[in-house]
C-alpha cells in the first residue's frame, strides 16, 4: 500500500466514524504511549504534508521522564522524526464522549529511513528475518495484572480494592469465579471497549494474588498482537480509573503477593504451505522445533532486559511461582519454557519468563529472536524436565544491572536487534537504575534510622 493509499484509507475511516480528534500514538522504549493529539482536520492535513513530527530524543526518554546523555556512545541528534500512522491500527477511543480515534504510528527520518531505535521497528526487523526464511510466527500473549486501591501517595504500599461485596480480598482466590465477579463492572466495560477497538481478548480468570487477574489473547500475527497488548494496557488503566481504582502491570507490585507475567505462546508456520513446522505428519517434534526451543534456552537469559526491563522486574523471580531457569517440559508450569499439550497443528512453546511490565513489541521481538538464532545455529535443547524446576539452580540474572551486561556483550543478540538499539536500550535502562539507586526506601528508614 502506497503512502497516498494509506492516507485515503485513514481519511475515509475518520469521515465514516465522524471523528473530531485523533491521538497519534508511538510506543517508546518502555512501551509508554507518546505522541500528539490533534483535531481531525489538522491531523488529515498533516498526513498529506507528511508534517506530523516529534523529536528523536523521545526514544531515549526513561520511565522517570529523564533524557540520559548519549553523545559518544550512541549518536542521537535531537532532530525531528516523522510520524506516519499505520492505517491497520486506527481504532476508536471508546471511553471518550467525543468521537475520538487512536492510531499507532511508525517513525521515519526525513530522508525516508526508518527509525531503527523504535521498538515497533525492532519487531518488524525480526519478523523480516523469519519472512526471508519462508516462516511466519504466530503468537498468543497472556497478560496478568492487579486491580488496586487508588494510591495517591507512593510512599504507602498498595492494597486490594473494595469489590462489589463491599469488602477487600484477604486471601488468594486463584481461578475463583465469585472473586473475579467482584469486579464485573470493570471488566464488562473492558470487554465492550476491546470489542470496539478490535482487541481480541479471549478468556478472563482470577489469578493467585488478591485482585490479580489474567486476560488471554487469541493467537495471531506478532505485530498485530503487540499492537493489541499495547492498546489493551492503556484501555484497562483508563477503565479502572473510571471505576475509581487503579490497574497496574508492575511485575511485582505487592510484597506478599505473586508477581504478574506476560506469557508468550509462539508457534511457527511455513508461509507457502501453511503447515505448523514445529510438528511433522506423525505429530512428532521436528528438528526446527527442537532448535527453536534450544535457542530460547540459550539466548533467553541474555534477552532478560527485554523480558524484565525494570528494577522492579527482578523482584518477581523471588516468588515461588515465577520461573527461575530455562528448563523445558511438556505441560510443566514450573519450567521457564512450557510445551502445552495440543494437536500437532497447534504445537507451540510458552515463554513464561516475561513480566507484565514489558514493552510488548520488544518482549515478542526478543522471544522470536531467541528461537530464530536457535534454528539458524542448529542448536540442540537439553532433556525434558519432568520434575519441579523451581528447586533447580537459578541461571537467570538477579538484577537489571547484571542482565544489561549479558545483553550488550553478546554479538548474536546485537546481530538480530541492531547495535544502535542495543546500545541505546542499555543507556536508558542504566539511567533508570542510577535514579532508582538514589532513592531511600521505607525499609531503610524503618530498620536503619534508629538501629545502626
Amino acid at each position: 500500500m502506497t503512502q497516498d493509499e494509506k492516507i485515503t484509507d485513514i481519511e475515509g475511516w475518520c469521515i465514516e466514524h465522524r471523528i473530531t480528534e485523533v491521538e497519534c500514538l508511538v510506543p517508546d522504549i518502555s512501551g509508554i504511549a507518546r505522541g500528539k493529539i490533534l483535531p481531525t482536520e489538522k491531523f488529515l492535513k498533516g498526513l498529506k504534508a507528511d508534517s506530523h513530527r516529534m523529536p528523536e530524543s523521545m526514544f531515549t526518554q526513561t520511565v522517570t521522564g529523564d533524557f540520559p546523555e548519549t553523545d559518544g556512545l550512541v549518536s542521537v541528534v535531537d532532530r525531528d522524526v516523522v510520524m506516519r500512522p499505520d492505517p491497520a491500527t486506527i481504532r476508536p477511543v471508546p471511553w471518550y464522549e467525543e468521537p475520538t480515534a487512536q492510531v499507532i504510528c511508525d517513525c521515519f527520518y526525513t530522508d525516508g529511513d526508518a527509525v531503527e531505535i523504535s521498538s515497533r521497528h525492532v519487531l518488524r526487523e525480526v519478523l523480516a528475518l523469519y519472512e526471508n526464511k519462508g516462516w511466519k510466527p504466530v503468537v498468543a500473549p497472556e497478560v496478568e495484572m492487579y486491580l488496586v486501591q487508588k494510591n495517591i501517595d507512593p510512599d504507602y504500599p498498595l492494597a486490594p480494592p473494595v469489590g462489589r461485596s463491599g469488602r477487600q480480598e484477604t486471601g488468594r482466590q486463584a481461578f475463583g469465579i465469585d472473586a473475579a465477579n467482584e469486579f464485573d463492572a470493570v471488566f464488562e466495560d473492558v470487554y465492550d471497549y476491546c470489542d470496539a477497538e478490535r482487541i481480541d481478548i479471549d478468556t478472563l480468570n482470577h489469578e493467585g494474588g488478591a485482585a490479580q487477574m489474567e486476560v488471554n489473547f487469541l493467537h495471531g500475527e506478532a505485530l498485530d498482537l503487540a499492537d493489541q497488548v499495547f492498546l489493551f494496557k492503556r484501555t484497562l488503566r483508563q477503565t479502572a480509573i473510571n471505576h475509581d481504582v487503579y490497574a497496574t502491570f508492575m511485575a511485582k507490585p505487592m510484597q506478599q503477593e505473586s508477581g504478574s507475567a506476560l506469557h508468550i505462546h509462539q508457534s511457527l508456520y511455513d508461509i507457502e504451505s501453511g503447515n505448523n513446522v514445529f510438528s511433522d505428519e506423525a505429530g512428532q517434534n521436528t528438528t526446527l522445533f527442537l532448535s527453536y526451543l534450544a535457542g530460547l534456552q540459550t539466548y533467553a537469559p541474555l534477552m532478560m532486559p527485554l523480558f524484565a526491563p525494570n528494577v522492579n522486574s527482578y523482584r518477581r523471580f523471588t516468588y515461588e511461582e515465577a520461573p527461575i531457569n530455562t528448563h523445558w517440559g511438556v505441560d510443566n508450569r514450573s519450567c521457564g519454557l512450557r510445551i502445552p499439550r495440543s494437536e500437532p497443528s497447534a504445537r507451540r512453546i510458552e515463554n513464561r519468563l516475561p513480566g507484565a511490565d514489558v514493552n510488548p513489541y520488544l518482549a515478542i521481538a526478543g522471544t522470536l529472536a531467541c528461537g530464530y538464532l536457535g534454528m539458524i545455529e542448529n542448536l540442540a535443547p537439553t532433556e525434558e524436565e519432568k520434575g519441579n524446576a523451581y528447586i533447580l539452580p537459578k541461571h537467570l540474572p538477579t538484577h537489571l544491572s547484571d542482565a544489561l551486561k549479558r545483553f550488550e556483550q553478546n554479538e548474536s543478540v546485537r546481530g538480530v536487534l541492531g547495535d544502535r538499539f542495543v546500545d541505546l536500550y542499555c543507556i536508558v535502562k542504566r539511567e533508570e537504575q542510577i535514579t532508582y539507586d538514589q532513592v531511600i526506601s521505607s525499609w531503610e528508614r524503618e530498620h536503619l534510622l534508629l538501629n545502626v
